[in-house]
């Protein structure tokens, strides 16, 4: 599977490592892991591979950069996929939410999953204590705002970005 995914700066790196050593028992994200999935891309099959950067390309051009900030805590109880629950570091961007309706144009949006369902988030963590994930999800945390000058495809499957996308696209 392949996303195109901004990269998250080492602030909230630092913030979701810090939040998910409170979280005993769930699997915290490598600082290395942390991103913030734009949209789902597709499957890994190899001629599809070859043909997403330009696929995205095409699909961003035009775009400048803009900004996104953290905004406070959230948690997904019963995730439509992997182990539950999952705490977030919730995220704001009208320009974000314009750039993912525009990518479920040419990338099929996930059921459950995109298109209206989506939730800009930094993962934290995955399972552990329920209630302790939502003890921690009701907490203030810092507000971290920054500019997205780069879009990154990732490869899920080997971990490991393919393609990098400087902004204005």
């Amino acid at each position: 599977m392949y996303s195109l995914n901004v990269p998250v700066p080492a602030s909230v790196a630092r913030l979701a490592g810090d939040l998910a050593r409170e979280l005993p028992g769930a699997r915290a994200r490598a600082r290395d892991e942390h991103s913030l999935l734009v949209k789902r891309l597709g499957g890994s099959d190899g001629h599809e591979a070859e043909r997403l950067p330009a696929r995205v390309r095409e699909a961003i051009a035009g775009t400048p950069p803009f900004a996104v900030a953290t905004a406070g805590l959230g948690i997904f109880e019963e995730p439509p996929t992997g182990t539950g629950p999952v705490v977030y570091l919730a995220v704001e961007s009208p320009e974000l939410m314009a750039l993912h309706d525009r990518l479920c144009g040419p990338f099929e949006p996930v059921p459950h999953l995109e298109g209206d369902e989506y939730v800009p988030h930094v993962t934290i963590a995955r399972g552990g204590d329920p209630d302790v994930a939502r003890c921690l999800a009701e907490r203030p945390v810092e507000r971290v705002t920054w500019n997205v000058t780069e879009l990154v495809i990732w490869d899920a499957e080997r971990s490991l970005p393919t393609t990098r996308f400087s902004l204005p696209a």
